[in-house]
């Protein structure tokens, strides 16, 4: 079986005049990154790739995350390629992962996202929102022949307020 996690960035800011890719997280999007990742330590397998989206409010979520769940953060691989809004994209990098992996956790962008979730779940979420976490099971056990899978988890910041 194979397992993806996805999780939105946390609020960013879209204030100072950055381009998009280095657009820093809010206050707010700070404090629900922790509240989500303190939450989900026992969804979490012990073996797993963690990869981030190169965007600084996707590589600042994927930091928080992994300090609260003890994740070595010299381990987290940032990808150019999850710096993406197309469910296609995103579909087309997890396809990708090196079948020794059971888990793969990525921190990403919507749409891609949630159409990604919508595509591959048991059930359609309107919208995973910044900070939100989705955790899909496949039968498969090779990552490119991934089909519909079923959402075992998910945790936002408006459930755990």
């Amino acid at each position: 079986m194979k397992n993806v996690i996805l999780v939105r960035h946390a609020k960013s800011s879209w204030e100072a005049p950055l381009q998009d890719v280095d657009r820093p997280l809010l206050h707010r999007g700070i404090v629900d990154a922790h509240l989500v990742s303190s939450a989900i330590s026992n969804y979490i397998p012990k073996t797993f790739l963690f990869w981030s989206s190169i965007a600084k409010r996707a590589s600042e979520t994927a930091l928080i995350f992994a300090q609260n769940i003890s994740f070595p953060i010299e381990n987290i691989i940032y990808r150019e390629d999850l710096y993406t809004f197309d469910e296609s994209q995103l579909e087309k990098v997890i396809k990708s992962c090196n079948n020794l992996y059971e888990t793969v956790i990525l921190f990403g962008h919507n749409e891609a996202i949630t159409n990604f979730v919508n595509k591959f779940g048991d059930y359609v979420l309107p919208n995973v929102p910044t900070s939100g976490f989705v955790s899909i099971q496949f039968e498969e056990d090779q990552w490119n022949s991934i089909k519909k899978g079923r959402i075992l988890k998910t945790v936002f910041p408006k459930d755990l307020k």
